[in-house]
């Protein structure tokens, strides 16, 4: 099997989400198939590579419909300006999904099937709402019917309630309390708030130029949903979003946002070949499935995975990125997992940064590739919970 380096990472920013207010998000005006491939474009730029040279292009999205719909990724690669050579599919692993496409594209290249490969996700929850949204139209059956009961997809189809389910479990085996969830939460942004301030992200983010139903034009060069004036009592004080009497509010969950991700994938050798510095080496990776009314302890059986695939144990890891879909899912995977929480999201989280759905699994790779490399990690392991009852999970090691 051939050794995969990361060879470069790219992200949008991220902005905040209003599919009932549209005309508040910043990204309203853009599509981010469009962004996605301006990604690409960058990338192939920055590197300096032939884009003939590409074996594949994966698209990916949690909702692959309306202008998420990609023609099987070939629209990727057309907005992208390639070769018509360039082959391209799409992947959806909900929350997962350009995770999985970075597996996908990785293993492509350690058989020996491509030696450079594209993986990039994209959502735009304005455009393409997870609610009322006629273009989903999820099998009912599993809730109406008896024989499909043992699912619970009556709570597994809303993220909330899935984190309401989990709550409960985690108090009772942990003791964890609604606390716990808002200063995880008020740390996500005061972590986010200064890696912004240190021009951290700068590193990561494409600044992207917005032009606005009035003609006006603003370059958006950064996570709208970081919140530097917040505090633990607006945390505290925000009502539940999902259940009368719950825990889970806007202030503890991830936002809605809109955002795209890209990583460039390669062999060791065809790195070398063309003088790239890679990032990092993909070590291993691992993905399971869970019940779906606890969607967020997939992380846990797919890092365990990832980490037996590896040779490696907990305290091997240096850096995680734990997607913070829910405060109560990272908070429950550093639990259940013996994670020292000071080494678990240190540039902030979903909570802060945003949790485009389908562009967060190649940012969790990509942010946690930077991170080793400016921190002197060996070892990092990225992970998420995926609607349905799934986790992913990829361990990767600083070149």
């Amino acid at each position: 099997m051939r050794k995969v380096v990361i060879v470069d990472y790219l992200r949008s920013p991220f902005s905040r989400s209003r599919p009932k207010e549209p005309e508040r998000d910043k990204f309203n005006p853009l599509r981010m198939d469009q962004v996605s491939a301006m990604l690409i474009e960058k990338i192939i730029e920055r590197t300096s590579i032939d884009a003939k040279e590409i074996n594949e292009v994966i698209a990916a999205s949690a909702f692959g419909v309306w202008e998420q719909w990609t023609y099987g990724g070939r629209s990727i690669v057309m907005l992208a300006r390639l070769p018509v050579e360039v082959p391209a599919f799409f992947v959806d692993r909900q929350c997962g999904s350009s995770m999985t496409a970075i597996h996908i594209g990785a293993m492509e290249i350690m058989t020996g099937n491509a030696d450079i490969v594209i993986a990039t996700g994209m959502e735009h929850m304005t455009h393409v709402p997870m609610g009322e949204n006629p273009y989903i139209n999820p099998p009912t059956v599993l809730i109406e019917k008896e024989e499909y009961r043992r699912y619970e997809m009556d709570v597994g189809f809303v993220m909330g309630f899935t984190a309401e389910r989990l709550f409960k479990e985690a108090s009772e085996k942990y003791k964890l309390t609604k606390d716990d969830m808002d200063n995880w939460s008020l740390r996500s942004h005061q972590l986010a708030t200064k890696a912004q301030q240190e021009g951290y992200f700068d590193g990561e983010i494409l600044p992207i130029p917005v032009t606005y139903p009035d003609g006006t034009t603003e370059i958006i060069n950064k996570d709208l949903s970081v919140r530097p004036d917040t505090t633990i009592d607006k945390i505290r004080n925000l009502p539940p979003a999902f259940v009368e009497g719950g825990v889970i509010t806007a202030g503890n969950s991830s936002p809605l946002n809109a955002g795209a991700s890209c990583v460039m994938l390669a062999s060791e050798e065809k790195a070398k070949a063309l003088g790239l510095e890679p990032l990092a080496t993909i070590k291993s990776m691992g993905w399971a499935g869970v019940h779906p009314a606890v969607m967020g302890k997939g992380p846990v059986p797919a890092s365990q995975i990832a980490l037996k695939r590896a040779g490696l144990e907990v305290k091997d890891i240096d850096f995680w990125e734990i997607n913070e879909a829910f405060a109560i899912v990272t908070l429950w995977c550093i639990k259940e997992l013996g994670v020292d929480p000071d080494k678990v999201n240190i540039k902030g989280g979903a909570i802060a940064i945003g949790h485009p759905l389908g562009a967060t699994g190649a940012r969790l790779v990509g942010t946690l590739a930077r991170i080793l490399n400016m921190e002197g990690g060996r070892y990092g392991l990225a992970t998420a919970c995926v609607g349905g009852g799934q986790g992913v999970a990829t361990i990767i090691e600083r070149e």
